[in-house]
């Protein structure tokens, strides 16, 4: 059986009424990088402060951070939005779950959540291995200019440990974007579900997925060099090269 190719596919009504096949695959696109920011966003805050906790003179801040990353890393990411998405409702007091049930958007706010907090165990090592990765005499010195453990990670540490780890960075930024793909198992439609559905209505599934992996390949190329210029140019000479 000889399969059908049709490239104009793209630019016919799509049954949902709301314009063409590429406004539908348009739509999942959208919806895949607002996904993306807003959970890396979450990552790198929530990281962040995990991966100084797992840096500071405390046992305490030592085994909670180290309790936090294990949890996360170490749980299949699906498994995890199913439990933000299914179970977590379950658990609440009878109020709290109906309103998790009834949240508009709630496949959205469920995978930014999951996925960032997924991601943020990563990002948490990645800068853990920076901080750790500098020379003690950073410290030193913040600790005789008479700076405060706080005040030492804001303008001494952070700000060296950060442009260290830009490249591994924008590895995991890119691994969030792929990430959302998972989103599909709890309904929400961003690019992968978009090519799903096309695939189902037109029966076009060679087309539907080349798009879809078009557009990926665009989002992450244009994240590769962003983050490549932020790179150059807060580049620390002797610790990073910038090229």
């Amino acid at each position: 059986m000889n399969y059908h190719w049709n490239w104009h596919i793209f630019f016919e009504p799509n049954p949902t009424g709301a314009g063409t096949y590429l406004d539908m695959l348009l739509s999942g696109l959208w919806l895949t990088i607002a996904t993306s920011l807003c959970a890396w966003i979450i990552a790198l805050i929530t990281g962040s402060m995990i991966g100084v906790m797992r840096t500071l003179p405390s046992k305490p801040a030592n085994l909670i951070g180290f309790a936090y990353v294990e949890f996360f890393r170490n749980m299949p990411l699906l498994v995890q939005i199913f439990l933000w998405f299914f179970v977590l409702p379950e658990l609440l007091p009878n109020a709290w779950g109906l309103w998790l049930k009834q949240l508009p958007h709630a496949p959205f706010y469920t995978a930014a959540i999951g996925i960032g907090l997924f991601m943020s165990a990563r990002v948490a090592e990645q800068l853990r291995a920076g901080i750790t990765s500098l020379p003690r005499g950073q410290k030193q010195a913040a600790t005789a200019l008479g700076l405060t453990t706080t005040q030492s990670y804001i303008y001494v540490l952070l700000p060296i440990a950060y442009r260290i780890i830009l490249p591994p960075l924008t590895s995991e930024f890119l691994n969030t974007i792929k990430n959302t793909a998972v989103a599909i198992t709890i309904g929400l439609l961003e690019l992968t579900g978009q090519a799903r559905s096309m695939q189902e209505f037109s029966f076009q599934v060679f087309e539907a997925f080349t798009a879809a992996t078009v557009m990926y390949l665009a989002i992450n190329i244009v994240v590769v060099v962003a983050m490549r210029l932020i790179e150059r140019r807060v580049a620390i000479p002797g610790y990073i090269s910038g090229k």
